[in-house]
């Protein structure tokens, strides 16, 4: 199998995501996969009217691999891996995860508004304009409030603001310095503050979870940003979100995060490019291989699918995908 990693950033560097590259590229010298790293810089399309969609890499055409897996930290999420990804799908090659489901998911508010029609559980959210109405995010959301940027990820672009003061300050700020970025104010879930849950999904199916707790004095409990990971044995709700939220957002790989409320859960965000070096740290779970099995199964090279009832996790019932 020969599967071609489309990753922007240095692999020998520790920005995100450079370590689970290398782990995979490892993990694929194992299982007799043949793992190339592409940034997606280094294609260019071609369209023809004889051959209407063609790629090419450092200006030579290159054979097709069996499957391809984007892994894009924040700064690559633009037009050009967009259009490299969906030339790659027009020509044929499966992706996981697709250019539209990378988009989707990326908008925080809009992966709100596809979980809420749905009916799952997620925090109040609203999307304001500038200037803020303080009213409003009072009224319909309250303090403490967690602002948000709509296109973060791994925790950056997320803060707490206690009181309605604080709140004002920052918004004079934001207003004054960048007008134009777009916001959004989530309900603070109290009961959750300073832990989380991560769950893993391969192909429709929980292979591993972890309990995330923040740093002393921060809220935030992201493994990048200086939490602290353990081992978590999900419970049916648990993993039924899990599994309903991958499905819904149509993610083949999925981190998805999980707040602890008073009623269960409420589903905090989902992520296609999910960093995995706490959660093997926390589990022993080998993440690289689910995903490199679940590619063979894509391709029908492989329909041992040893996990298929458990989602790999030790619970006390049968989970079938939704």
């Amino acid at each position: 199998m020969n599967v071609w990693v489309l990753y922007g950033e240095d692999t020998d560097s520790s920005v995100d995501l450079a370590y689970e590259v290398r782990r995979m590229v490892a993990e694929a010298q194992k299982m007799d996969v043949n793992v190339e790293v592409f940034r997606p810089q280094e294609f260019d399309l071609l369209i023809t009217e004889e051959n209407r969609d063609s790629i090419l890499v450092h200006g030579q055409h290159r054979p097709l691999p069996d499957i391809v897996f984007p892994y894009l930290a924040e700064n690559d999420r633009n037009f050009f891996s967009f259009a490299v990804i969906r030339q790659l799908r027009q020509l044929g090659v499966p992706v996981l995860n697709n250019e539209k489901t990378i988009e989707k998911v990326g908008d925080k508010l809009h992966t709100h508004q596809i979980l809420a029609r749905e009916g799952l559980p997620t925090p109040t959210t609203l999307l304001a304009k500038f200037p803020v109405n303080l009213e409003l995010v009072e009224k319909h959301v309250g303090f403490p409030v967690v602002v948000k940027t709509r296109l973060g990820s791994n925790g950056s672009g997320v803060f707490l603001i206690e009181h309605q003061n604080a709140f004002s300050d920052l918004m004079n700020l934001i207003e004054e310095t960048n007008p134009n970025i777009q916001l959004i104010f989530q309900k603070f879930v109290s009961f959750s503050k300073g832990r989380d849950l991560r769950l893993f999904v391969v192909d429709g199916h929980v292979v591993a979870a972890m309990e995330r707790r923040a740093k002393e004095g921060d809220f935030k409990a992201n493994y990048s940003t200086g939490g602290t990971v353990q081992l978590f044995e999900p419970d049916a709700e648990a993993v039924d979100l899990a599994l309903r939220t991958s499905e819904i957002l149509n993610i083949d790989i999925a981190g998805v995060d999980l707040l602890f409320s008073e009623e269960g859960y409420t589903i905090c965000e989902a992520n296609t490019f999910p960093g995995f070096k706490g959660l093997e740290q926390a589990t022993g779970e080998n993440i690289p291989r689910y995903i490199f099995e679940a590619m063979q199964r894509r391709l029908g090279l492989s329909g041992h699918n040893p996990h298929a009832s458990t989602g790999d996790i030790d619970i006390p019932v049968q989970i079938v995908s939704q």
